[in-house]
């Protein structure tokens, strides 16, 4: 099991039980909105407003510890920080998975062929997952 308070030290965070709360359900779902982690924590923090969320995400994501994955025409999903990688968002049913890419390679070669000097990305392809394909 993954220790939470540590790895919240790790990046100078505060150490707080709804800080954890929201790294645990990030951890077990992968990607989530606001509104979802929302719904989660208020079963374990009745009293827990939106907007403590908000500060929250925004606070982990100013220490690089979670980042906000913006998917066209949906709300955005947010994730523990993990190695550069891209996103699949089935357009039926609207599942998200990571996929492993060489994404500085799409990067260089973006860069390349524009005269972009690109300093961000959110990869996200899009698609039919396997069981809403069948």
């Amino acid at each position: 099991m993954t220790n939470y308070t540590s790895l919240l030290k790790d990046y100078n965070l505060k150490v707080t039980p709804q800080r954890v709360a929201i790294v645990e359900e990030l951890s077990l779902n992968g990607h989530m909105n606001i509104d979802d982690l929302y719904k989660k924590l208020l079963a374990k923090f009745p009293s827990i407003s939106l907007a403590t969320i908000y500060k929250n995400v925004n606070a982990m994501i100013e220490k690089v510890f979670l980042s906000e994955v913006k998917i066209p025409n949906t709300k955005s999903v947010f994730e523990l920080v993990k190695n550069e990688h891209a996103h699949l968002v089935c357009s039926s049913c609207g599942s998200i998975e990571d996929i492993n890419l060489n994404v500085q390679s799409v990067l260089e070669e973006a860069s390349q062929a524009s005269a972009f000097t690109i300093d961000s990305t959110n990869l996200v392809l899009g698609g039919l997952c396997p069981n809403c394909k069948k």
